[in-house]
């Protein structure tokens, strides 16, 4: 009971001593705001796709997110600061009660981005004013036509002879693009040809020459369609220009696609419960529904994953706020918070979908919605494919090519965490070093179904030196998104047995967990083996990958104990 109790977030029992008072006070006073609301109105906001003005009436009279979203370095007040521990404690918040309310703070983030980045100080200095009036913000890159293709933005920027330019054009997919005070929007000059006529400028949405076409998805979350018509942009208004515009693009994704991962988490908690709850009061053939194995099973499978989302997501905010010009680790752990925990995130729902059946559909649980927005936060900040992608240019560095590094230590401090904003040009990926995973794993040698991982690590690491895509495979995709399922594994079980050593984690859930993983490691390899493009030595090398995992029934039935502990643990009031 108290391990369950104590892993995941109970808006009854929530108490974030590890931070400041004025963060406790405030990420307190959030869970309030949500409970006393109610489940009921929660519920209903949701369906008749209401407008969020009563949260960010309370946001900004709380002044939630000028604390929590201005940098000291930009600050009009005390305690203002960009920390991401806080920033994912909110995120996590947030996504329990309903990721409406996340997403309107997301892509304030996303907005800020670019400004903060900036040298702009009139710029910066109008930003945090907005903050401190409670405005929210808007990242208006996305097109139509070309997605967040931005090499091909056709929000064209014509000097107007006096200093200063005429933006027309159209943004797609942009939130809060109906209410933000400052829109952060990219385009290109109409007088500069290729990199050097990028340009980031700020807009006001309220602004005659902004005209707002639609939200384009039926939500609560506006996401808009908007137009500019001749927008005046002075020389206050821009933000960057030429190759930083470009950089500042891809770094503030950077930024804001972390915030994914600690939402999806929220979301698979709130809705744990509920799950439990149903399950264990259901009564099916004369016995309770968690009677039977298959439904342990599931929502045990359900459990450990959202106990290893947790684990991976707050080790990497430690590598977050300790990168810096020579760590960029953070760039490996920033794909895979957006692309592994999410994807994570929608095989818990669909776990506890499958026990709970038809229940998932009432219109007065949360487990209706979270069973919809849980689909959409890996298809947020780029794709699943993308990032998986992106995350395999670390894949050789990473496990063959380790390097000394100081241990990077738990970060809870009240610090701010300049660097995001300083991250330079987005590029030399591949010249980024990690200290070696092998430690991580040494240190929990003795879990059998970790050494069982450990089997399957080491064989990936023999696949990158022997049987690695060559050249005419390293253009077929769909063959190398198999194998970054196989690294991004690797990867999610370094960064959890990290926190599980800093946490103390009970070893027999460390267990059970890394027995699912070793399952998914065995069912990617099979994958990979049945790929087209797969040569005769990488089938052998996939299904020589396959491994059973350790079973142990009374570690079993331990770790469904503290599953079982959640029925009832929390329940929203109405």
């Amino acid at each position: 009971m108290a391990e369950s109790a104590s892993l995941l977030f109970n808006p009854h029992t929530y108490d974030p001593a590890h931070f400041d008072p004025e963060t406790r006070r405030l990420l307190r006073a959030t869970v309030d705001w949500f409970e006393a609301r109610g489940k009921r109105r929660l519920i209903e906001d949701y369906r008749s796709r209401a407008w969020l003005g009563d949260f960010l009436d309370f946001a900004a009279r709380e002044d939630l997110f000028a604390t929590f979203l201005t940098p000291a370095s930009a600050a009009n007040k005390d305690g203002r600061r960009w920390d991401t521990a806080r920033i994912a404690a909110l995120n996590e918040i947030f996504g329990f009660y309903g990721l409406d309310y996340w997403y309107a703070w997301q892509v304030t983030i996303l907005g800020l981005g670019p400004v903060w980045q900036s040298d702009n100080a009139e710029a910066r200095t109008r930003a945090a004013d907005l903050l401190s009036r409670g405005e929210v913000f808007a990242f208006g890159l996305s097109e139509k036509a070309h997605g967040a293709d931005i090499y091909s933005t056709d929000m064209l920027l014509t000097p107007d002879g006096e200093g200063g330019f005429r933006a027309s054009g159209s943004k797609y997919y942009i939130g809060n693009g109906n209410a933000a005070g400052l829109v952060s929007v990219f385009g290109r000059r109409t007088d500069v040809e290729g990199p050097d006529g990028y340009v980031f400028f700020a807009a006001d949405s309220r602004h005659e020459a902004y005209r707002l076409v639609k939200n384009v998805v039926d939500s609560s979350k506006y996401v808009s369609e908007f137009h500019l018509a001749d927008y005046p942009v002075g020389p206050a208004d821009i933000l960057h220009t030429g190759r930083a515009a470009f950089d500042a693009a891809l770094n503030t994704v950077n930024v804001g696609k972390f915030n994914l991962c600690t939402a999806s988490i929220g979301i698979c908690e709130h809705a744990m419960y509920e799950a439990v709850t149903h399950a264990s009061n259901r009564i099916l053939y004369g016995r309770p529904v968690t009677a039977f194995p298959h439904v342990r099973r599931e929502l045990t499978d359900a459990y450990v994953r959202l106990v290893g989302m947790k684990l991976f997501s707050d080790r990497a905010v430690d590598y977050f706020r300790s990168a810096g010009p020579d760590d960029r680790r953070y760039l490996l752990f920033n794909p895979m918070t957006k692309m592994k925990v999410t994807t994570e995130g929608e095989k818990v729902i669909d776990l506890m979908w499958d026990v709970i059946a038809a229940k998932g559909f009432e219109k007065d649980n949360y487990f209706a919605q979270a069973a919809v927005e849980i689909r959409g936060l890996p298809k947020l900040e780029g794709t699943v494919h993308v990032n998986l992608a992106l995350i395999l240019k670390f894949m050789r560095n990473h496990l063959l090519n380790p390097v000394d590094r100081p241990a990077v230590p738990t970060r809870l401090d009240a610090a701010d965490d300049t660097f995001l904003f300083q991250q330079g040009p987005a590029r030399g990926l591949g010249s980024v070093r990690f200290h070696d995973w092998r430690p991580a794993f040494d240190a929990y040698a003795e879990v059998p179904n970790v050494a069982r991982f450990r089997e399957q690590a080491n064989a990936l690491c023999t696949f990158v030196e022997t049987a690695a895509p060559d050249e005419e495979q390293s253009r077929d995709l769909d063959l190398l998104l198999a194998v970054g399922q196989l690294f991004a594994l690797v990867v999610h079980g370094q960064l959890i047995l990290e926190q599980a050593r800093l946490t103390g984690l009970d070893e027999a859930l460390l267990d059970e967990l890394f027995a699912v993983l070793v399952r998914d490691f065995s069912a990617h390899a099979v994958e990979l083996h049945g790929k087209d493009s797969a040569t005769e030595a990488q089938q052998n090398w996939a299904l020589a990958a396959v491994r059973r995992p350790v079973v142990d029934a009374a570690r079993s039935a331990r770790i469904w104990e503290q599953v079982e502990a959640l029925s009832g643990a929390y329940e929203m009031g109405q």
